[in-house]
């Protein structure tokens, strides 16, 4: 099987380039920022705050989390709930990010993780797939474009949709950007053997375009 591990930090567009290419290859691809988002998204609904990590683990018993590819789109599960929808909100985003940094959380989704790519070719994206879940993936790249660039890109994608305003997103970015680089457990950091793809002066198209050439490579 062939995995490609896309990692980098908050709205550096994993999610949507990682989709695009998969489906230009015809690989799966798994959205691993969805898997603690739907964790995160339990833990808020249960009305637990995410930084209480004894809470949360002991809510892990009592969730079933599955990633299920409905007409080749991935939809998140969550006890037989589809929770694809609900978990793209700033506070459940937030959450995930509080969540992740609990080891309990994501030793409970790493198997999940480790099972869907020893089964299929798969572009997975996530803060430390090519440093901690597919160390021994074919192809890694650090997706990343500067803060300001990341907070456009997201305010641009959900304005219309949230009240929410540019400041309020590049905040939210770089408090995650800070979490997820300084947590204990499984930091975002470029693997070693990464290809760094910086995107800030990068359009979309372009991005897809070389993210597919490379693994065309392999």
């Amino acid at each position: 099987m062939i995995n490609v591990a896309i990692d980098g930090p908050a709205g550096a567009g994993k999610s949507s380039i990682a989709a695009a290419v998969a489906g230009k290859v015809g690989y799966i691809y798994v959205d691993t920022g969805a898997l603690y988002r739907a964790v995160a998204y339990s833990v808020i609904k249960n009305g637990t705050d995410p930084s209480d990590s004894e809470k949360v683990i002991s809510l892990l018993s009592k969730l079933q989390v599955e990633l299920k590819f409905v007409d080749k789109c991935q939809r998140v599960f969550v006890n037989d709930e589809d929770v694809s929808d609900m978990i793209r909100t700033p506070e459940v985003s937030m959450g995930a990010s509080v969540v992740s940094a609990i080891g309990e959380v994501r030793n409970f989704l790493f198997e999940l993780q480790k099972k869907i790519a020893r089964e299929n070719n798969v572009i997975m994206d996530g803060r430390d797939i090519g440093t901690v879940v597919l160390p021994d993936a074919q192809l890694k790249i650090f997706l990343t474009a500067s803060p300001q660039e990341r907070a456009r890109r997201r305010y641009e994608e959900i304005k219309d949709k949230q009240d929410v305003s540019f400041d309020e997103i590049l905040i939210d970015i770089i408090k995650r950007d800070e979490n997820d680089m300084n947590r204990a457990v499984s930091p975002l950091r470029q693997a070693k053997d990464a290809v760094l793809v910086d995107t800030t002066e990068m359009s979309i198209e372009e991005v897809i375009s070389c993210i597919e050439s490379m693994i065309r490579k392999l």
